[in-house]
């Protein structure tokens, strides 16, 4: 009888263990649930803030690019009322720096946004590479282009201008920048240097007056779209595409903004704009060859990126628009990730800085081209690195082009 009370008395003692031992690993249980719990809100939270912040830096770089288009119509104005070498050298000023915001903005592409859905104004505002005879005379066919054809293009207007735009190939562009760009510039003829036009195209050359009429249709066209899509990212509208954009689940925002990263970085930067002109060695494949400012094309649209990635934009005027990140998000999740997106950021933009200028230079003289070569692979790089990225937030990218 005293074993049999001994014996009951150590299962009750055992019994009260293993239950204290029971409450004790539940309530651990419920101690490490909660905060897995509130660091899920708290990622959710933060992914908000970088999508919210990201509408604010486009918002903000569409309408730098919108002032300054609209400068460079003002200068454009001016030096066709009254064309001179001072006018003509403010055009062309003018038109440099109206591309320094822009090319900030081409990380906004290639998700189906504004820009260059089925009917955004992308190919109206940026295409290239152009054929000039599309547009005015060139060396050895001085009755070239829409501008010299009166019989059928008696009246010059942003209508016909838009309506001729890239039609019959993909090369008679008769819109946007470059249009512009080659009415200000000319045809680069020079080995080293941009092209000649001179002033006097527009005072007392064959059809100077519809030279000018052009430039102006096609400024009007340039400001026009640009407005659009400043009108599109407005905070102040209720019901346009930053709001649905807003509005949508986050995960698809923040793949959105990965794709236009990825894209820009390792197919179209790395491989359209750099290493199809490397490639061929040839100027006609650069992006601003009439100007000889591809090589500011490239750094903006790299700087771009790091834009986007950093959640920082320097509005032209010196402010700062900033805030959540990209990369808040990857360092929460991954340092190890965060430590090489980081580098390779920095780096893709350093190298396209190295770049020799001109860049009609850079891809053919044999000193100068390995850095152009260099500059590719750091852009392809990041661009599998901003896959990774992607993929350590849950979502999917395709680095290549749209077709």
């Amino acid at each position: 009888m005293k074993y049999s009370l001994r014996l009951l008395s150590i299962l009750l003692l055992l019994g009260a263990f293993l239950t204290a031992c029971s409450s004790t690993t539940a309530d651990t249980e419920v101690e490490t649930e909660q905060p897995a719990a509130e660091s899920t809100a708290e990622l959710e939270a933060l992914k908000a803030e970088v999508v919210a912040n990201y509408a604010d830096m486009v918002y903000a770089n569409y309408v730098d690019a919108y002032e300054t288009a609209v400068t460079l119509q003002t200068a454009l104005q001016t030096f066709v009322a009254n064309p001179s070498e001072e006018t003509h050298q403010a055009a062309k000023d003018a038109w440099l720096a109206a591309r320094e915001p822009y090319g900030q903005t081409e990380v906004y592409r290639f998700y189906g946004g504004p820009i260059d859905d089925a009917d955004g104004p992308e190919g109206l505002i940026n295409a290239w590479p152009l054929d000039e005879a599309y547009v005015d005379y060139v060396e050895g066919a001085p009755e070239a282009g829409i501008i010299n054809n009166v019989a059928e293009y008696p009246e010059i207007n942003a209508e016909l201008l838009a309506s001729l735009n890239e039609v019959g190939a993909e090369e008679n562009i008769s819109t946007g920048y470059h249009a512009i760009e080659f009415l200000l510039w000319g045809q680069d003829l020079s080995a080293d240097g941009n092209g000649d036009r001179s002033y006097t195209d527009y005072t007392d050359a064959a059809n100077a007056e519809r030279r000018g009429q052009y430039l102006l249709a096609a400024a009007d066209l340039l400001v026009g779209h640009l407005g659009d899509l400043v009108a599109a990212w407005d905070p102040n509208v209720s019901d346009n595409y930053r709001a649905e954009f807003l509005a949508q689940p986050v995960d698809e925002a923040i793949q959105k903004m990965l794709t236009g990263m990825g894209v820009l970085s390792k197919s179209e930067l790395a491989g359209e704009r750099i290493f199809v002109a490397y490639d061929n060695q040839d100027q006609e494949d650069e992006h601003s060859c009439f100007s000889d400012n591809t090589h500011r094309d490239i750094i903006t649209n790299a700087q771009g990126i790091l834009n986007m990635y950093s959640g920082s934009y320097t509005r032209v005027d010196g402010t700062v628009v900033s805030g959540a990140s990209l990369a808040d998000l990857v360092a929460e999740l991954d340092a190890d990730l965060a430590a090489e997106m980081d580098s390779l950021a920095e780096t893709a933009v350093a190298s396209t800085q190295t770049i020799h200028v001109p860049f009609d230079q850079a891809i053919v003289v044999a000193e100068h081209r390995p850095v152009v070569l260099e500059s590719v692979n750091a852009l392809q790089d990041q661009g599998d690195k901003l896959a990774e990225v992607a993929s350590l937030l849950g979502v999917a990218i395709n680095t290549s082009l749209p077709e």
